[in-house]
């Protein structure tokens, strides 16, 4: 299968050590996309920010969900995240605690878990971003490193 020109591809990956896993999500320019895609991926890029830095012991996973959903519905897009924002990961990829609707788990410091919202448009396209993160006394420590910056390939 090709994949297009001007379009937006998202590639999720991990990698297993020493029993645990990881989970990181990025998505790439293949060109210049749509507007649409374009803006989809800044308001995709800024609920992933504010839902890291709301990431803290004490807060409940739909509370959480809420902090990026709620920003990706005001700025347009509220029906095309269709998932949660994120789920445990150590031993296996997915594992507690949930962030997402229906989610009372609360975090606690040195729980693992992804921020990972995403937009996803019918016969256009879309996009996630997903870090890995460890509950901190006063936040979090991100354990992914590679950019969210919109980066365009060739190919």
């Amino acid at each position: 299968v090709a994949i297009a020109g001007d379009t937006l591809v998202t590639i999720d990956l991990g990698a297993a050590l020493d029993g645990y896993v990881s989970d990181c999500t990025r998505t790439f320019a293949t060109g210049v996309p749509p507007a649409r895609l374009t803006e989809a991926y800044a308001v995709c890029h800024e609920a992933q920010a504010r839902a890291v830095a709301a990431v803290r012991p004490g807060i409940s996973g739909n509370e959480l969900d809420a902090v990026a959903r709620d920003h990706i519905a005001a700025a347009g897009f509220g029906e095309f995240f269709r998932h949660g924002l994120g789920h445990g990961v150590g031993m296996e990829v997915h594992e507690s605690p949930g962030a997402r609707p229906e989610s009372n788990d609360i975090l606690a410091v040195g729980m693992t878990i992804t921020i990972e919202p995403g937009i996803y448009i019918p016969e256009l396209g879309g996009c996630r971003i997903e870090d890995l993160c460890v509950v901190t006394e006063s936040g979090c420590d991100i354990v992914t490193g590679f950019t969210k910056d919109l980066i365009t390939v060739g190919f």
